[in-house]
């Protein structure tokens, strides 16, 4: 009896960790990275600013420098509402690698609202990222937002 009490709380606490969805597990640790399989675009919409680093696999140099760079500065990324997604698995493909046609590696920025910022097909580090990001309009219009808010 005591095993099978136990057998079910196991599976619901599991259920309980598959059922969060990524916006979930993003807001509570904005650090991480995620696997573009898992998501879609619609996913991230007007809560996030999906950076999309795409590869034909994860042993790919270009690939490797550009986790680097990202994981050196996560604070920067993270305070501008970042979340970081990893695509190394051209099949089957990710919505995001439908909906983007990356050709080898590529660093794709997303804005809020869902439209691609910029494509690179070299790795960028995270100041040249930000400056990107903070030159948007709707970067902009949140920075004013705080100043009025403090």
């Amino acid at each position: 009896m005591k095993r099978t009490l136990l057998s079910i709380v196991l599976i619901g606490i599991a259920s309980t960790a598959v059922a969060q969805s990524a916006l979930e597990l993003w807001e509570d640790d904005r650090t991480q990275i995620f696997d573009a399989a898992d998501l879609t675009p619609e996913d991230f919409i007007w809560r996030a600013r999906p950076i999309v680093v795409f590869a034909q696999s994860p042993l790919d140099p270009l690939f490797v420098q550009q986790m680097e760079l990202l994981s050196e500065r996560k604070d920067e990324l993270a305070e501008r509402d970042v979340i970081v997604i990893s695509d190394t698995t051209p099949e089957p493909p990710s919505q995001l690698r439908t909906n983007l046609r990356p050709r080898g590696f590529m660093l794709a920025i997303i804005d809020k609202d869902g439209k691609t910022a910029i494509r690179k097909p070299a790795p960028w580090d995270v100041r040249e990222i930000s400056r990107t990001i903070d030159k948007t309009a709707l970067r902009q219009q949140e920075v004013r937002d705080r100043r009025v808010s403090e």
